[in-house]
C-alpha cells in the first residue's frame, strides 16, 4: 500500500526516505504530515530543544509464525509467541 518516497529536508536541503514503514507508522499514529526534516536533523532539532531520546534497545527473535529472525524492542521471555513485523500486523488484523 505505501512505497518508499524521497523527500528534502528543510533544514539542510539533502534528500532523504521516507519509507513505506514509516508512512504507515504515521498513519497509525493519526499523523497528517510526512516529516520535512532528515533523520539527523530531526535529532539535532531535538537535542538542541533538550529532547534527547536514548536508542532503544533491541533482542533478537525467531517469528512464532514464519521462523525468520526479527528483532523486538523487549526481552522474549518464552511464554508467549513473538512475531515479526509483517506476522504481527496479520495477528492485529485477525483480531477486529
Amino acid at each position: 500500500m505505501y512505497q518508499d518516497e524521497t523527500l528534502v529536508c528543510r533544514d539542510c536541503g539533502k534528500e532523504f526516505i521516507f519509507s513505506a514503514s514509516e508512512q504507515e507508522f504515521y498513519a497509525e499514529k493519526g499523523f497528517q504530515n510526512k516529516p520535512r526534516r532528515c533523520p539527523e536533523c530531526r535529532a539535532a532539532f531535538r537535542a538542541q530543544r533538550g529532547e534527547t531520546r536514548q536508542p532503544r534497545e533491541m533482542f533478537t527473535a525467531v517469528c512464532a509464525d514464519c521462523g525468520k529472525e526479527t528483532q523486538v524492542p523487549f526481552q522474549p521471555r518464552g511464554d508467549r509467541p513473538v512475531y515479526c513485523r509483517e506476522c504481527f500486523q496479520n495477528h492485529r488484523e485477525n483480531r477486529y
